[in-house]
């Protein structure tokens, strides 16, 4: 087979183009001999058939210039400068000349299109996380360091899910402030709990760790812009959801700047009894992750999972020098045993910069006020039981690490 045309030894050259872009001219293929194509191969066919071989042809408008030039099978919604920017990324990470090849190898342009896939599957996961948040801050999420996209059978939620066999029990009373800050009448909501008013007014906490925060609820006279009301109105913040680069999978990022002592996220998940996180622990233990946080503000009998139903608070990753702080809240409903947990700024934060908190965080009591607090107030491998619960090992790169998570 010399180099020419791939239509050589058609018969005729008619039935060659079968897929709506018409017969070939019969005179194209007169005098030459050697090759040969099916019949019933469509024009892009051929083109491919003779990429393949490497032979250039005219009358399928293949030439020396345009030989190498593959179609892509798969993009969407990208922009040329995105194109590039990955393309100079995996040169990069491939350790290739920085400037852009003339001709892409198939391993390369495979990579590019599962990145065009990939790009495409987290913008649907974005938009569906803004679609069922309820709160205003805004989600956006962000890939450049694998090809891993959104995960599977997780579920956004914005409040507890509560499992089988437990009540959340409304509150029957609130209070009848004017002012719940500078007037509260029998010292509001935290008073009536012989409890200390939470927030200053800029909204930032001013108890220590370990106390209880009691907020307004739906009963109290005061309404949404009661300076008491700041965990239930929500993340106010605009948060990024990242994939590491040094192996600890997805993050937390924020996009603007958080003031010490403000309020973040709360932790969110499905409500389930110790004995039942009992034996999920033991199969995340399996699988080498785990989502269950403790309520063990007076007593440990409930656990909150988060590994399949969660908010963003799902995705935030440990450190040993967190600037996240747990506090546990009561709005709607004061049974001690069930609190919300909350995450607020230990000092402030930076946009752009991760946020975490300390896996097995330790409150050490120091008056009579904070002692209901239990000492074991982080994230646990197996719930209630410290001596079975597997040695992780830290991954989070400060200073202070104390290279294992428990």
């Amino acid at each position: 087979m010399r180099e020419g045309s791939a239509l050589e030894g058609t018969p005729s050259g008619r039935g060659a183009a079968s897929s709506g872009m018409g017969e070939l001219d019969p005179s194209v293929c007169r005098g030459q001999r050697g090759c040969t194509v099916c019949c019933k191969s469509s024009w892009n066919q051929l083109q491919d058939l003779c990429r393949l071989a490497k032979l250039s042809c005219p009358a399928l408008g293949i030439s020396k210039r345009n030989l190498y030039d593959f179609e892509v099978e798969y993009l969407c919604d990208y922009k040329k400068i995105r194109f590039h920017k990955d393309l100079e990324r995996e040169l990069l990470r491939r350790r290739h000349r920085s400037k852009p090849p003339r001709h892409l190898d198939p391993s390369l342009a495979s990579y590019l299109v599962q990145k065009a896939k990939q790009r495409r599957a987290l913008q649907l996961w974005e938009r569906e996380l803004n679609a069922k948040r309820n709160h205003l801050g805004r989600i956006t999420v962000e890939n450049e360091v694998d090809l891993d996209g959104p995960p599977r059978a997780f579920v956004y939620i914005n409040e507890y899910r509560v499992g089988e066999g437990i009540t959340l029990n409304q509150v029957a009373v609130g209070c009848e402030c004017k002012d719940c800050l500078w007037a509260p009448a029998g010292g509001c909501c935290p008073g009536a709990s012989l409890h200390k008013f939470a927030y200053n007014d800029q909204g930032q906490v001013r108890l220590r760790a370990g106390l209880p925060i009691y907020e307004c609820n739906s009963r109290c006279r005061c309404g949404y812009d009661c300076p008491n009301r700041v965990v239930q109105k929500g993340i106010r913040y605009n948060l990024c959801i990242f994939r590491t680069d040094d192996g600890r999978g997805w993050g937390v990022r924020t996009l603007e700047k958080i003031r010490k002592n403000s309020f973040v996220m709360e932790y969110v998940g499905e409500i389930i009894t110790s004995e039942e996180a009992e034996r999920r622990g033991q199969i995340y233990d399996r699988q080498g992750a785990t989502y269950l946080f403790d309520l063990d503000y007076v007593e440990d009998v409930y656990t909150v999972d988060a590994a399949y139903y969660g908010n963003i608070s799902h995705f935030v990753n440990h450190s040993c020098d967190p600037n996240l702080q747990v506090y546990n809240v009561f709005i709607d409903n004061l049974d001690e045993r069930l609190p919300r947990i909350a995450f607020f700024a230990t000092r402030t934060i930076w946009a752009g910069e991760e946020l975490t908190f300390d896996y097995n965080m330790q409150v050490d009591p120091v008056d009579m006020e904070s002692t209901r607090m239990d000492s074991n107030f982080g994230l646990a491998v197996l719930p209630g039981s410290p001596k079975k619960r597997v040695r992780i090992e830290c991954k989070c790169g400060t200073e202070s690490c104390r290279k294992y998570l428990f």
